[in-house]
Order: C-alpha cells, then structure tokens, then sequence
C-alpha cells in the first residue's frame, strides 16, 4: 500500500524557493514519531523522509559509474524455414490423383507415401524401356553378325557401319529411357499406370494443395507450370533472416549474439548466433541479409513471420545509470539524487535533470550529460518521489 505521504509530495516541488517546507509539515506528524526539523529549509526539487518513509517507498540508491553498455543494432527480419530441413514436393507426372496417403501435420519418413497419382506417362515409360530393351537387343544381334561377316569380308564396309550406326543408336535409347524409368521409379516388368508420390525428407507435412479427383500437371509435361502438392518441413531448428543498412554492416559479424521477438508472442525472447552474413547487397533497398539458426522446440515461430532482430555489437564503456532510474517528469528526463543525511537522521533526495542517449536498448542507459561518477541516483521507487 502506498504510504499516505506519497501524494503529498507535489508540494515539494511546486514551493517557492527557499521556502520551509518540511515532510513534517506535509504528513502532520504522522510519521510515527519520526518528524523532520524544519531546519534547514528545503530547497525547490528537494524530498526529505524520515529512515521510515523511505523504507515504506522501498528506495533504493546505486553509485554513477562507467558501465559496459551493450551497442545492440535492430533489424527487420523474419521467421523462414532452413532451406536443408524442407522440401516443395511436385509431381512429375500428369494425372489424376487417386488418393491422399499423408495427412497435414502428420509427421513423415524419407521415403514415406504422400499421395498416389494415376498417370498415362507412366504407362509410356514402361512401354517406352520395354521397346528400348527390344530395339537394343536386336541391334547387338545385328552388329555382332555384320561384325563376323565384314571380318570374312563377306559384307561391304557400308553396312558393317550401318549396323554398327543402329547399335549405337538403340543403346543410346536404352539408356534414355531407363533414365526416366528410374525417375518415375517403374520398370520394363511394372503393370498399371499408378505413380507413388513420396517424400524426400522426413519432417512434417506443412501444407497441402491437393485432394483427391484433382488433376495435377506434371513438372516433366512442358506443358504449363506444375502446382506444388505437399510441402514437408522441419520447424526446428528455424531461421530468422535479417536485412542490416549498409552503414550497419562493419558491425556485424558471424557469431554475433541475437534476441528475437515477433508480435505473437510480445513477451517471450527467442535468442540465438549470427551463422551467416550476406556478401552483397541489395541494389534497391542497400541493406545486407544476415541468418540466425533458432531452437523451436516449442513449434512458436512460424515461417512466414515479421520479427525484430537484435544484434548485439562489441559493447563500450560508458557512465551509465540503470535504466529504472530514468524518469519522465514533465517535459524533461530526470533522475533523483541522493544528498545525504541531516543531523536530524532525516533523508535527502534532489531532482536533477539528464540527458541519455537515445535509442539505446538493454538494462543500463549511458548518461550524455547532468550526473558526474560518484553521484547516487534512486534506482527503485524515484516515481513515488515525483509530483506524477
């Protein structure tokens, strides 16, 4: 509970100088015996509490001196995936899609099926190996007899290399078509024409464009663009991607401390390590990316967030208050020092007017001018000190 002479307190600071204005005066003795003398006077900007006051206030007083102050730079960034942990899966055949085997959020195997396609190209590439394997092995036959004749010079040179033209011709088919049999995993044995749509990593199924009776275009057809059907992803660990101004960059290096925020969770601090900066820059906006790797065991960054990055930079020593000192009063930054103590055991604190640095984040906030090392600032209830 606030004590009842806390608001009474604007009189301090409205007095006219040199006026004699005492705690005393303001709590009508009510401190519990611990009254102040109304010697000396107090000044304008001057509190005096008896020990008691200032133990109810719970003030709390630190020494000014040269702190390390953390240079940290903020940048917009936000929330993707690793490029290593997901995979935008297409279908490489035309066709109509028979049926789902992966539900969304489902976790998955490399290998695992994610939907089965029924496709005519399938059934043209096993015809295809099939007529390829059959062209082969007769233009091996026909090469190896022309080859024995042609030896016996019972054949002219023109069709030994006509035959040797042929066998060339079929290997080189061969080898096309079992190329595209082995992308489209059937061969010259398969029966049917349904194509098994699996996964290349392991991870979650993220998202999901397709259901079944949909007719999906192949990525291999050349005849329009193929529409992504699955996405599998891993969430953890994530990326946070950062652009830094050009006149920012020589502050930044691999390594360099990180703590991210986004607006979905304004509260909670996600913290992690520089692992790679950007050797070029935008031409449009000048600024340089920078990559941050995030645990996310907690499945709370999403890909696709905003977030605000903070990099932390070599720090610098500078005198430096900490940062619940600072106080707003009117149209000034203040802080309250301590002045010491009267013969009467009476409290001392005196207002004084500051000038911080600006846009300076962390705990403690370097001092451009107003206090000197030594000074005693109130760091913990200086607002009840206040005429606020």
């Amino acid at each position: 509970m606030t004590p009842a002479w806390a608001g009474k307190l604007v009189a301090a600071f409205t007095s006219v100088p040199g006026a004699a204005i005492t705690i005393a005066q303001l709590t009508g003795g009510c401190s519990g015996g611990h009254t102040v003398s109304a010697e000396p006077p107090s000044r304008a900007g001057e509190v005096w509490l008896t020990s008691k006051q200032a133990e109810e206030a719970h003030l709390k007083t630190e020494p000014v001196g040269f702190r390390r102050v953390d240079n940290a730079l903020l940048a917009a960034g936000r929330v993707a995936f690793d490029d290593l942990h997901v995979a935008h899966v297409f279908s490489p055949v035309t066709g109509r899609v028979r049926q789902i085997s992966a539900r969304l959020g489902e976790r998955v195997k490399k290998g695992r099926a994610l939907a089965v396609i029924e496709s005519p190209d399938v059934g043209i590439a096993v015809s295809d190996l099939q007529k390829a394997e059959a062209d082969f092995v007769a233009a091996t036959h026909n090469f190896q007899r022309q080859n024995e004749l042609y030896a016996m010079h019972a054949v002219s040179e023109r069709d030994f290399e006509a035959a040797s033209d042929d066998f060339g011709r079929a290997r080189a088919e061969l080898e096309r078509s079992r190329k595209k049999s082995s992308l489209l995993r059937v061969g010259a044995s398969s029966v049917g024409q349904s194509f098994v749509l699996n996964s290349p990593i392991d991870g979650e199924v993220i998202d999901r464009a397709v259901n079944p009776g949909i007719e999906v275009q192949g990525e291999y057809s050349g005849s329009g663009p193929a529409v992504e059907l699955f996405t599998v992803g891993e969430l953890d660990p994530i990326w946070v991607l950062a652009d830094v101004y050009e006149m920012d960059v020589p502050r930044i290096k691999v390594g360099s401390e990180v703590t991210v925020s986004v607006v979905a969770y304004p509260d909670k601090r996600f913290d992690g390590k520089i692992d790679w900066v950007s050797s070029t820059l935008d031409v449009t906006t000048r600024t340089s990316r920078v990559r941050c790797t995030l645990r996310n065991s907690e499945r709370l960054l999403r890909p696709g967030m905003y977030a605000t990055v903070s990099i932390q930079t070599d720090g610098r020593s500078a005198l430096a208050v900490p940062r619940p000192a600072i106080l707003h009063v009117g149209d000034h930054t203040a802080v309250f020092l301590s002045i010491g103590k009267r013969a009467d055991g009476a409290l001392g604190f005196a207002q004084r007017v500051i000038t911080p640095e600006e846009d300076v984040p962390g705990d403690v906030v370097p001092i451009a001018s107003g206090l000197n090392p030594g000074d005693t600032v109130v760091t913990s209830g200086g607002i009840l000190l206040t005429n606020q």
